[in-house]
């Protein structure tokens, strides 16, 4: 499967429609060590032992040539992980290393790695056998994903439902190596404020098909519930909340971090939330098929105040 979005494979910059690559253009800087100079906490989610792991990790992983920058993104870099989140770690690389290579690193730490998934992105996951620790490895192209910097954040463009969110990735990440600072030059296009061209994309994209719409998500569910297509129901209200958070992060400037405990994200980041919000949301993705419609309503309808009220 290929890694895209907006026509960009992810990990070879290509462009999907042509096959053409960015060149491949060289940078000089100095690189960083691991978590001694990433601000990463040795107590708490990390400690003492996965840190000394994830030391020699890196140190392992960046002898690859291919290897341009490794960095740590999800939860950890995020400061949101619990006892179930595992490590999600980003190697950006001119080309995948090869899988043999991979496997050599991977079985020093782990005793039964998948290696060369590509459900997803091209990555690598296993164990750690010391501590348990689950360990999430994804390969990515610097190049890939300055196309998406520059195609959301400096463009403009929305997509529906995650339109930031490797904009967010690349914001939140804590830079573990970076061999000629690449990563970190990338990292600064995503700091400035949040585009206002961008955000009125979002919420113009998003918000109008919530319900305004003919085919909307509104209609789409309403057509599911009566045939009684509860797996047609399930997709469908996905994908509204995908689109209805995507707007809810743009009315308050706020880059979408993804799918994982957003009532809880947007509690504490957006400083305007609808009425009802946590209730209705709550109810919307896991309450009675009967209801859906009313309260699929009154989550547009309570969006649509804090939208008219923004732009007053």
């Amino acid at each position: 499967m290929e890694i895209h979005n907006k026509g960009i494979n992810l990990l070879t910059g290509a462009d999907l429609r042509t096959g053409a690559k960015p060149p491949f253009r060289a940078q000089n800087s100095g690189s960083k060590d691991v978590f001694e100079k990433s601000g990463i906490e040795k107590t708490g989610e990390i400690g003492m032992d996965n840190v000394k792991i994830l030391n020699m990790m890196i140190e392992d992983y960046k002898q690859l040539d291919e290897v341009d920058a490794i960095v740590l993104g999800g939860s950890s870099s995020a400061k949101s992980a619990d006892n179930r989140s595992d490590y999600d770690i980003y190697i950006y690389c001119s080309k995948e290393p090869p899988v043999e290579k991979r496997r050599e690193i991977a079985l020093k730490y782990s005793d039964n790695p998948e290696i060369d998934n590509h459900y997803f992105e091209t990555g690598d996951v296993y164990y750690l056998k010391s501590t348990g620790k689950p360990i999430d490895i994804m390969y990515r192209s610097l190049d890939g994903i300055e196309n998406n910097i520059k195609n959301v954040w400096i463009d403009g463009n929305a997509s529906m439902g995650y339109t930031t969110c490797f904009v967010d990735n690349v914001n939140k990440s804590q830079i573990l190596f970076d061999r000629e600072g690449k990563f970190n030059k990338l990292q600064e296009m995503t700091k400035t404020p949040y585009p206002e061209k961008l955000r009125q994309n979002i919420i113009n994209k998003n918000f109008s098909f919530l319900k305004d719409v003919m085919f909307s998500y509104h209609d789409q569910i309403e057509s599911a519930v009566a045939r009684k297509d509860y797996v047609s129901i399930n997709h469908r209200t996905a994908a509204f909340l995908a689109s209805y958070f995507d707007a809810l992060f743009a009315v308050n400037r706020v880059m979408n971090p993804g799918e994982k405990r957003l009532v809880e994200f947007a509690k504490k980041n957006c400083k305007i939330l609808p009425e009802n919000f946590e209730r209705d949301v709550n109810n919307f993705a896991s309450g009675s098929v009967v209801t859906k419609l009313d309260t699929a309503s009154s989550l547009v309808e309570n969006l649509r105040k804090i939208i008219d009220r923004d732009e007053a």
